[in-house]
């Protein structure tokens, strides 16, 4: 197994037992640190891998950190309206 699937995946299992625990701030700044180490994982797993497997692993790290993207997508979409 290649070592940035391996990353990738090590990565997910982080995400999620950080998201068993409780957190006053609705787990912000883990959801910032895991976007800052999950970035250069992508691109390392797409330049090892392929651009498909790259573009199944963004889809994972998106479904896991669903709630920051929901926000940008509100933001940009409002930025737009103006």
């Amino acid at each position: 197994m290649n070592l940035s699937i391996t990353l990738a995946c090590l990565w997910a299992v982080t995400a999620t037992l950080i998201a068993m625990l409780p957190s006053r701030d609705h787990h912000w700044r883990a959801a910032y640190v895991l976007i800052a180490l999950g970035i250069p994982i992508l691109g390392y797993v797409t330049y090892q891998n392929g651009p498909w497997l790259g573009l199944i692993v963004l889809a994972a790290g998106a479904s896991i950190l669903r709630w920051p993207l929901i926000y940008l997508w509100r933001w940009a979409r409002g930025r737009r309206a103006r």
